[in-house]
Order: C-alpha cells, then structure tokens, then sequence
C-alpha cells in the first residue's frame, strides 16, 4: 500500500464537512471526471465538454449514436443510486442492488454481434440486469484464452460475492483493498453480458462512499496500467492492483483537500482531454473520407494490420499442432510448412518486390488427428481481399472484416476473430471424435 495514504486520509476528514459551495464544485467535478473516464475506458465517444453539457445542461451535439447518450445519463444515475445505498451503513450489498446497477447503465436490453460457442458470427440480445446465460470468456493478445465464470458457476459465486464482502466490511480494515478486491473478485466472475466493468467501478465507490472517502477516477487514458495491475492479480499477485487503487484514491484526496482550501481544482490538462478526443474524432472523420486502393495502401495495410492479425492467428494455430502429426499452409500452389508462420508468409509478399496489390489466399490442412488410427484432415482458408476503397478477410465463407483503407483493426476485433477460428476448429475436431 502506498506510503502516506493514511496520512492523506486524515488530513481530508479534518475538512469534512465541507461546506455547501465548495462541496457542489468538488462534487460537479468528481461527477463530470467519473462519469466520463469509466464510459471511455469502454468505448463511449462523448467527449469530456460533451459529457458536461449533457449531464449539467441536459443538451446534446449530433453526431453521436443515441446509446451513448443514454448510457452516459444511465452510469450518471447509477452513481446517484451508489450515493443513495452508500449513505445508509445499515443496509447491506445484495445481488439485486448489483443487477439494479448493470440495468441502469445499459438503460435498454439491445442486440450485440457475438461469436458462439461453436466459433460461429452470431448477434445476441443483452438482457439488462440480467447475469450472463452463455460463457463471455475472451482471447488475450498472446492468443491465450482467458476463462471468467460459467453461467452456472456466476449464481453460486455472486452469492458468495456479496457474502465475502457482507462480512468482511464488518471487520473495518483498509476501505481501498476492501473496495479493490471487491473490483477484482467481480471481475473473475464477469456475471453480465456488458457493462462487467463500469459496474466494478461503481462498487468500488460505493466501498470508498461508505467511508467518506471522494469517488476514485480511473482515467481513461491509464488504461494500460489499470489492465496491467489486473492482469497481474490474475498471476495470483494482488498487491500491485491494490497499490493501483490506491494511487488513483491519492489523486482523488488531494483534489478533495485542495477544493476544501479553497484552491483551483481545474487540472493543467483539463483542456488537453477535450484536445485529444477532438482528434480521435477528427481521425474517425476521415475515415469516412473514401480512399483508393493503391499498391502503397496495400503494402501499408499488410505490414500494420495483416501482419499484426497473422501473429495472433499464428500464436493460436500453434496450440492445437501437438494434436496433429503435420500443419502445412500453401498459398499460390507454393508449400510452407509448419517450419513458417502466417505471419512469416504475409512478410514475404511485402518483401516481394513484384507483389502488385493481388488478393491473398492462404490455405491451412491440418494433417492425421493423432488421437485417429485412420488419416484425417481438417481444412480451411483465410481470404484477404483488397477491393478499389475497402480491404475485407473472409475465413472459410464468413466475412471476418471489411475497413476502408484508412481504418484500422482494433486489439478487440483481432482477439474475436481469433476466437472465431479457434472455436471452429475446436469444433471440426470434436466432429472428428465422433
């Protein structure tokens, strides 16, 4: 835990209560910077002027989808209800208030694009409030596939979840690794379809309001570490994502002592925020604008997106080669053997100085199921294709993507298609047992 936090801590409860002035201004901004960082850390692209004018002034700018402005509104009112809840020390968590927070953040139940658990595209409609009936386990970007609970196993895990924390707030320890393994333990089980971690984030302020402690802001752009401290709880080491926790509750603190002192809370980089996500919009303008296909595009999309794609596909591929006595990729009727990667083979045509923007075809046979006395064989290919203003992937007959030439793959879309083949193959091989 970080030096000095109590001493912190101590120094914000001689000022509180604040008065009422000083305590609207700091509360508009912990409202404004929470509400703002945990919807962008999952993609909601109101910016930070944006998310004040619709929260404080109840005004909207176009050129948004109207679900980001009914989940902004949804967490702002969740907060509300933490505040409410948090207010009360007598009443305890329960999984119903927990489901009360997801169903107020999605606002509505809608439809989703998906891959299901035979490795097929598919759109699944998100039951608000509602814990997840089908498994949301994710591919990681080293191609590993990270497991959160069951549907079965969410029911009996939630209710210990709110057990765990029913009788551990009675114990009094330190509020912040109460309220960061609360975050933690929630996260293991996933228990929603969407929204898992903007309802983490709401716990762990209702943890720190129970105790008087200010919101904790996770910002937006820290997102690396945040997910870096939790990647290393996964390890079975808590400490760092504690320690993160509690350098984000330092912040907070002496936001808080500063309004107390009657001191300027706006930050130097209040107006680099807005700045930044102008850009972001800017760059999603102009991938709007239409690019022609030229052998520079290509070349460039290849090296940056296809070839990034391919390490991802390769790291998956080559988990299932112990269940086979041979892998060999062919494309252009030339053999590469399990000795190459995709990725080494999409390197080659850049390489390629006669290489003229052509289509791609890789095709991938997967030789003699060593669990089969019989000969055996699993194929498949992967597609990439390059038309006059858009490139596009297609596996077997499922269109993978289709981008324009100036808009990139994002780690997300990369790890789903990954997943995708995964859970094909695992399922061609399952008909091979049979």
């Amino acid at each position: 835990m970080i030096k000095g936090l109590e001493k912190l801590i101590d120094e914000y409860c001689k000022h509180i209560p604040l008065n009422d002035e000083i305590k609207k201004k700091l509360d508009q901004k912990f409202r404004l910077e929470f509400n703002f960082n945990s919807n962008h850390l999952e993609g909601n692209t109101l910016t930070y002027g944006e998310t004040k004018l619709l929260l404080i002034f109840d005004q909207t700018k176009a050129g948004h989808e109207m679900r980001e402005f009914e989940e902004m509104k949804g967490h702002d009112a969740a907060l509300k209800i933490i505040e409410l809840q948090a207010s009360d020390t007598s009443r305890p968590l329960t999984e119903n208030f927990i489901r009360e927070l997801n169903q107020t953040i999605l606002v509505r139940e809608f439809w989703k694009d998906a891959v299901s658990y035979e490795g097929k595209n598919t759109r699944r409609k998100i039951k608000v409030g509602q814990y997840k009936e089908f498994p949301n386990s994710v591919i990681q970007s080293n191609g590993e596939i990270f497991e959160y609970a069951s549907p079965q196993e969410t029911v009996i895990l939630m209710a210990e979840l709110v057990d765990w924390y029913n009788l551990e707030i009675e114990k009094e320890e330190s509020p912040i690794r109460l309220a960061a393994l609360l975050h933690y333990k929630f996260i293991r089980i996933h228990p929603f379809d969407d929204g898992n971690g903007r309802v983490a984030r709401l716990l762990v302020n209702y943890v720190l309001l129970r105790h008087n402690l200010p919101l904790l802001i996770i910002k937006s752009d820290d997102k690396k570490k945040y997910l870096s401290s939790l990647h290393q709880a996964d390890s079975g080491d808590l400490e760092p994502f504690v320690d993160y926790m509690a350098q984000q509750l330092v912040w907070s603190l002496n936001i808080a002592i500063k309004a107390a002192k009657g001191e300027n809370i706006e930050e130097e980089n209040d107006w680099e925020k807005e700045l930044t996500l102008l850009k972001r919009k800017a760059s999603k303008t102009k991938v709007d604008q239409e690019i022609v296909k030229t052998n520079e595009w290509v070349l460039e999309i290849l090296q940056n997106q296809i070839k990034p794609l391919t390490n991802l596909l390769e790291n998956m591929l080559s988990k299932f080669d112990s269940l086979f006595q041979e892998r060999i990729l062919t494309t252009d009727s030339e053999p590469f053997h399990r000795g190459n990667s995709l990725a080494n083979l999409i390197q080659d045509v850049i390489d390629d100085e006669s290489y003229k923007a052509e289509d791609i075809t890789i095709d991938t046979k997967l030789h003699n199921f060593i669990d089969l006395k019989t000969t055996s064989e699993i194929e498949f290919s992967i597609k990439f294709l390059f038309g006059s203003v858009r490139y596009s992937m297609i596996h077997d007959e499922t269109i993978c993507f289709s981008k324009a030439y100036n808009e990139q793959l994002s780690e997300e879309e990369m790890n789903e298609i990954a997943a995708s083949i995964a859970k094909n193959l695992l399922e061609q091989i399952n008909q091979l047992q049979k």
